[in-house]
């Protein structure tokens, strides 16, 4: 077995220089919205690092490392083209707007105080499936807890995936403005995509939970569920479409916040 704490601490070295890099890039352009994408990439990396460094070759290391790299490509690639068709997060102005106006903070400075430095122990912390659970090298090949990982890993790369697409085609329909997507998948969940994300490091995590290390890295999927639930996700999610879509309330009324459930039919007036 790996030293686990060697393999951890190479990782977060190779965290901590992406992200160095991508604030020098983000600082030059003065914009952090590359941060997001960087988010999904990052854990891919991740992934190849533990993947070089405990020798790979076993089927639930290729397992854990496809379907990360899988995954780390399709939201990297996603939100890399919706930010050169968007523009800037206005998320992001705002914040840096402010840390000037108010605390006198240069670019630099409050980019890497205000985005980077918290998002660097978040990723490595989310990604811990793919981590400990290439440490043993024993048990090798996947029981049935891991394929059942895997299968739940895939469903949720699709599920968000499809949700993403039927998205973008409702946004880029003009006769669409003004209104919410009720459709597809957002007929069953306000949430598809950050409902696929839980998936896909559940799965993850069920892959990694048949090693010893591994089932120690529940706390990755776990928080990623709080933070899209609770904190970061859905609740500036909603607080936005509150504002700015009239009838959002209703369809929040009858449609299930993250996991899919069939609408809830009007009640009589």
């Amino acid at each position: 077995m790996q030293d686990i704490a060697i393999v951890l601490a190479v990782n977060a070295g190779v965290i901590l220089a992406l992200f160095v890099l991508a604030w020098a890039a983000c600082v030059a352009m003065r914009d952090c919205t590359p941060v997001d994408s960087l988010w999904g990439a990052g854990m891919g990396v991740v992934a190849i690092s533990t993947f070089l460094q405990t020798g790979g070759g076993t089927e639930r290391r290729l397992v854990l490392t496809v379907i990360c790299v899988a995954w780390a490509l399709r939201l990297a690639g996603y939100l890399l083209w919706r930010w050169r068709d968007h523009g800037p997060d206005r998320r992001y102005v705002r914040m840096m707007d402010k840390a000037k106006a108010e605390r006198g903070w240069g670019y630099g400075y409050a980019a890497f105080r205000l985005v980077f430095l918290l998002q660097m122990p978040l990723l490595w912390l989310v990604c811990l499936p793919v981590q400990l659970g290439q440490i043993a090298a024993e048990p090798a090949r996947l029981g049935w807890i891991g394929w059942t990982g895997a299968g739940l890993a895939v469903f949720g790369l699709i599920f968000e995936s499809l949700g993403d697409w039927q998205l973008v085609r409702f946004r880029k329909d003009p006769a669409n403005a003004g209104l919410i997507l009720d459709r597809g998948l957002w007929r069953y969940t306000r949430h598809p995509n950050y409902f696929g994300d839980a998936c896909v490091w559940f799965g993850l995590w069920l892959v990694a939970a048949e090693t010893t290390p591994g089932l120690f890295a529940i706390v990755g999927p776990a928080y990623l569920v709080f933070t899209l639930t609770r904190w970061s996700g859905m609740p500036t999610v909603e607080g936005r479409m509150q504002r700015r879509k009239p009838g959002y309330d209703d369809y929040k009324r009858r449609t299930s916040a993250f996991i899919p459930w069939p609408p809830k039919t009007a009640e009589p007036g």
